[in-house]
Order: structure tokens, then C-alpha cells, then sequence
């Protein structure tokens, strides 16, 4: 088939800056493209060309000051090709279904969805229901995100496929290894944590990921286990050091700890793999209705113990699986210090905790994976 993947409108792929569905797309690509031809849509953003080709990708990047502009873009384009596409799978927009069918009216279309966006602040009923009627399929990255979207509109039942994400198992190397020992002494020495147990958190600097229940609950924890540090990743935005705030909240309230804190400030996604070998454990305090980070899945692939809030689709990895511990008090820092400190007290439970979420990984979230349920899904589009 013919198939065009079109992109959100803030990070371009591949995902230089960044973005767990630019690096979703990225991961794929060479799976999908060995089966059916496709065309990009994404953003022109940092040194990308406007257009080039890697067998069977054609990459077509728009430039654009607003999304009105990008859709118009992407329309433009759309209308351009001399080849008819057999199918438009849409990421994350489902407004724009509607507005692409009007340039391609006889062409299938399908949605993947990565957060909640048929919410009725982001999306009208009516609006809601004609993508659901127009769309092949909708496949979303967590249960969650699935059974939400059936929930608000039951005419999505049937249409409806979980499709989990992935990490790249063989960037990430996970503990105990060769490489990831010395990985771990280098990292140490850069951030002259020497001696320490690392608590490794990566998202980006927002409330809602829940940075400053983890500050409150290191104070804690560094109380009873001195030699312990923290580690946060990640910025308030992709590709930018730009400190707001939150993060200045986040610098102020780190400085009452008793041990070392580490901000990294943002890393690239080439940079993200090594940096997890530092961690003894990881943390996700998402405090929102998270879809199901990405996180989660690198953190699996690295071998580290670990600890995420039972909020949204984040559950659905660790439920039952003795691959991660779920903080049900997610927003209470002595819930979360007490989980830290049980696995600071008991290394070998961390270590066998670590080991099943590596096999985990290996065996359950590989972007072969999530390539092929892909590809059964769009054989199904006549």
C-alpha cells in the first residue's frame, strides 16, 4: 500500500528534539516501509531537509509558524501527489481527519492515539463522532487511553486496538553488564556522585510529572540513607534549557536535601540511553492521567527496579508482573520516600525486579512488535 503517516505539528522526525511519538514513528519506520511505501508529514525543525528519501520513505517536512499553518501545509501537499494514497494514518490529531478527508475524500484513514485527545475540551461530539465513523481503526498506546475514548463514545467499539509502545532494547544496556557498568562509573564521575545509590527520574519539568513529590519524598529519604542521591532529567521543553517557574521551584526546594541533586537540563535522544545506566532505581510520579510514558519502557530495557504512580494507563506494564512496584498514594511523598527506602533496603529484590522488567522488554515491547500489530491492522483496510 500507499501509506502517508502524518505527524503532530511540534517536533519533526527523526525526533532530533526529541517527543515520544517522533520517536515512535522513527522506531517503526524501517519495519513498516519493508511492507508498504509511505510519506511523512512531520515539522521542519533544526538542520532537516524539506524533503528526502530513504528506501521506501519519502520524508516531507513542513514549515509552519501555527498548526492552521501546518495543516494547510500538509493539504497543500496532500493535493500535490500524483500517486493516491490507500491510507492516512493520523497521529494524535483527530481533528484533522476530518479536515484531510475533504482534500482526499475517497482515501481510508486510520488514528493512532497518544493521549486523550477526544476529551470534550479538545474535540466537539460532533466532530468526535465523524472521525470515529471516518477511521478505519484507532489504535492507542495504553488500555487506558482505549477503553476512555469507548467510554465517551460507545460507536468506537470494535475500532478500537491497544497498541503498547517500545523501547530499542539494544541502545539500553541493562544492569550488570559490561557496558553498563562502565557506563555508570563514567556518568558517576561526570556528576561526581561517586559512592552514591542513584534515584533516577527522566521526563520533562512539569507539575504534572511530579517532580516535586519525588524532591519532597528524597528529603525523606535521604534522612535514613545518606549516601543516596537524585538525578532528573529532562527540561521544561524539547530542546530547551529555558527555566520557568517550576524549575526554579524545583532548584530552591532541592537545595533543603541533605544529599547531592543533579539536574541534567535536556539531552537528546541519542544522549537519553547511556544516562540510564546511572540509576540504581527509577522513578515516574506522573501526577496526571498519564497515557502510559514512554519512560516505562526504557527504564524496562535499562534493568532498573521500578517505582511509577497508578495514574492513567501507567499501571497496565506493572500490575501483577513483579516488574515494578505501582504507588497507589501517587501525590503523597512519605508513600513514595517508603517505596524508595524498601528498595534501598532490599538489593536483591531491586536486582530480580530490574531483571524481569529487561525480560519483560525483550519479550513484550520491541518495536517489532509494535511494527507488526501495525501492520495486521492496516491489512485489514480495504
Amino acid at each position: 500500500m500507499n501509506i502517508a503517516f502524518v505527524c503532530t505539528e511540534m517536533l519533526p522526525v527523526p525526533p532530533v528534539m526529541g517527543g515520544a511519538i517522533q520517536i515512535y514513528i522513527n522506531n517503526i519506520l524501517p519495519i513498516i516501509s519493508k511492507h508498504h511505501k509511505i510519506t511523512l508529514f512531520s515539522a521542519l525543525k533544526g538542520d532537516l531537509p524539506e524533503r528526502e528519501c530513504e528506501g521506501n520513505v519519502r520524508y516531507i517536512r513542513v514549515s509552519a509558524r501555527t498548526k492552521t499553518e501546518y495543516i494547510n501545509g500538509i493539504k497543500k501537499e496532500m493535493s500535490l501527489q500524483k500517486n493516491k494514497f490507500d491510507l492516512v494514518h493520523v497521529f494524535n490529531r483527530p481533528k484533522w481527519i476530518c479536515q484531510f478527508s475533504q482534500v482526499l475524500p475517497d482515501t481510508n484513514f486510520s488514528l493512532s492515539l497518544h493521549n486523550e485527545m477526544m476529551l470534550p475540551k479538545k474535540i466537539s461530539k460532533t466532530q468526535a463522532i465523524e472521525c470515529i465513523e471516518k477511521v478505519k481503526f484507532i489504535s492507542t498506546v495504553s488500555k487506558f487511553i482505549g477503553d476512555e475514548v469507548v467510554k465517551m463514545y460507545p460507536c468506537a467499539k470494535g475500532k478500537v486496538f491497544p497498541v503498547y509502545s517500545a523501547a530499542d532494547t539494544k541502545i539500553y544496556h541493562p544492569v550488570g553488564t559490561k557496558k553498563a557498568m562502565e557506563n555508570k562509573k563514567r556518568l558517576l564521575d561526570k556528576y561526581n556522585l561517586n559512592g552514591y545509590k542513584v534515584i533516577l527520574c527522566v521526563s520533562r519539568l512539569s507539575p504534572k510529572k511530579g517532580q516535586q513529590i519525588v524532591i519532597d519524598a528524597m528529603k525523606l529519604v535521604m534522612e535514613s540513607h545518606k549516601k543516596t542521591a537524585l538525578v532528573l532529567v529532562g527540561s521544561k521543553w524539547y530542546g530547551s534549557n529555558k527555566i520557568d517557574e517550576f524549575a526554579k521551584t524545583l532548584l530552591v526546594k532541592s537545595k533543603e536535601l541533605d544529599g547531592p541533586v543533579v539536574f541534567t537540563g535536556f539531552l537528546t535522544p541519542d544522549e537519553i540511553p547511556t544516562l540510564y545506566n546511572i540509576g540504581d532505581i527509577f522513578i515516574c510520579a506522573s501526577q496526571w492521567l498519564e497515557p502510559l510514558a514512554r519512560i516505562h519502557y526504557e527504564a524496562m530495557a535499562a534493568g532498573l527496579p521500578i517505582i511509577t504512580t497508578d495514574r492513567g494507563g501507567n499501571a497496565e506494564l506493572f500490575t501483577g508482573r513483579n516488574n515494578g512496584i505501582v504507588l497507589k498514594e501517587y501525590d503523597n511523598p512519605e508513600a513514595m520516600a517508603d517505596k524508595i527506602n524498601y528498595l534501598l533496603d532490599n538489593e536483591n529484590i531491586a536486582l530480580e525486579m530490574g531483571k524481569k522488567a529487561r525480560k519483560d522488554a525483550e519479550a513484550n515491547y520491541t518495536f517489532d512488535r509494535v511494527a507488526n500489530q501495525l501492520l495486521e491492522l492496516f491489512s485489514k483496510v480495504k
